[in-house]
């Protein structure tokens, strides 16, 4: 018996015009089914009916690529948290712009892979313009600004750990505040560095007083990571106070703002990052207040050199004859060696939209996050941290405790009604509402603000 063909490449562009109407129409279809910003039910409920769905995951026969493709894309897109939604606001999970979104199936369907030029020659060229050019914006005054392209701020943190681990060796001492990030306890590690030392952060913010009286007590090398845009929160450390202290202990500074970071392309919210271009080195996320499809993270440095530590050879990637002939040197742009060209989608949105585009859609979320601020405070049930300083709004039942706010949160989520974080401030639990998508109207505020009530007072029953 003959065998049936292979199925057709991605690259192919007819049969994937095809596959992808059958995709769009079966997220559609998942979205209509789903009804809201995420499946009721809970884990069990949405576990049961991807079981029942998906039935033998590897089965003797396959049912063919249509049903497959269908099948399954609804499936997940019914059972999503959908981030589009208005009210997904959780976590800093953005929706992707539709283009972006594009731009990526053209980069999977390509499947240039950036670890040596052979396999990628136009995505690792764009790539190096892209990151040079990003860099600028975050190190204006410096010479030959670099990036990094990372899965995030995760990884962004941790190449910053391990370059100073490599300009100061194992005995560098890593300060944090206690609102940093926990990829910082993590990176420090896995890089065999000792934990860091922590900065109480009781206002939210790295007080200077307290980091220099810090840096009094330390010997050795430092390095001090401040914040801007932390997760709880949405807050921004003293950056030029911190800078100036790093000068006079002769420590390194570097910043994630992996949340904040975008706000450089915002005229009028750029003010906040006022010497973030001080730091050594600098977190930044695209797929937060960049639009984009995960993964886009960086690693901005602003001196090249000090990605000269990256340096590896691999012999049938980048042999010594073939970088003095000419070819890239792929290996020390990354941790990772198969790297898909995530500069693509990146580079697609800022041809597109450019600086003002994205910086409208920076301060549509700032200023939506100021509205929902108003709604809690005019809302007499309800109790708001403080104003906003990103696009991160606290609130909580006024009066409630600890427990009780947890179930408001997780009866919102059981419904499939709203999607609401949780955060720690002044000892107390909060809902977090992350509001990152630009599409939110003040009657979605409004909407969400109701939701909260009437989930409150379901806890009563």
């Amino acid at each position: 018996m003959r065998a049936a063909p292979p199925p057709p490449l991605a690259a192919q562009p007819f049969p994937l015009s095809r596959l992808l109407g059958i995709a769009l129409d079966a997220l559609r279809t998942g979205a209509d089914e789903r009804g809201g910003p995420l499946p009721a039910g809970g884990p069990a409920a949405v576990t049961a009916r991807v079981r029942a769905t998906l039935g033998d995951v590897l089965p003797e026969t396959g049912t063919g690529q249509e049903e497959a493709l269908r099948t399954l894309v609804h499936l997940v897109a019914a059972g999503a948290a959908d981030p589009a939604h208005p009210l997904c606001a959780a976590h800093l999970h953005t929706p992707p712009l539709a283009l972006a979104a594009a731009a990526d199936l053209a980069a999977a369907a390509l499947n240039p892979s950036l670890d040596s030029w052979d396999q990628a020659p136009s995505a690792s060229a764009l790539e190096a313009e892209v990151t040079a050019a990003l860099a600028a914006e975050v190190f204006p005054r410096a010479s030959r600004p670099d990036a990094l392209v990372t899965t995030g701020g995760t990884e962004s943190n941790q190449l910053a750990l391990l370059l100073a681990r490599e300009r100061h060796g194992p005995a560098l001492t890593t300060v944090v505040g206690a609102n940093a990030h926990h990829s910082f306890r993590r990176a420090a590690w896995l890089l065999g560095l000792p934990a860091p030392v922590t900065v109480p952060t009781p206002r939210g913010v790295l007080d200077p007083a307290t980091v220099a009286r810090t840096l009094d007590g330390l010997d050795g090398p430092v390095l001090l990571a401040a914040t801007a845009g932390t997760t709880e929160e949405g807050l921004i450390d003293p950056l030029p106070e911190l800078a100036d202290l790093c000068a006079e202990h002769g420590a390194e500074l570097h910043a994630d703002a992996a949340y904040g970071g975008p706000l450089l392309l915002s005229r009028t919210h750029r003010h906040l990052l006022a010497g973030l271009d001080r730091a050594r080195t600098v977190t930044l996320d695209l797929h937060k207040l960049g639009w984009q499809p995960v993964a886009a993270g960086l690693l901005a440095v602003r001196d090249p050199a000090d990605l000269a530590a990256l340096g590896h050879t691999a012999a049938y990637l980048n042999a010594g004859d073939d970088t003095e002939a000419g070819l890239p040197d792929l290996l020390g742009r990354s941790l990772r060696t198969t790297r898909r060209p995530d500069a693509l989608k990146a580079a697609v949105t800022l041809r597109a939209l450019g600086r003002s585009g994205l910086g409208a859609l920076v301060d549509l979320c700032m200023e939506r996050a100021q509205d929902l601020a108003d709604l809690v405070e005019k809302a007499p049930g309800l109790e708001l941290r403080d104003r906003p300083v990103l696009t991160t709004v606290l609130l909580r039942p006024a009066g409630a405790d600890d427990a009780r706010v947890a179930r408001v949160r997780r009866t919102l989520l059981a419904g499939g009604r709203a999607v609401l974080g949780r955060a720690e401030a002044d000892g107390r639990l909060w809902l977090k509402a992350t509001l990152l998508n630009p599409h939110t109207t003040p009657d979605d505020l409004a909407q969400l603000i109701s939701l909260v009530e009437l989930a409150e007072g379901d806890t009563d029953r």
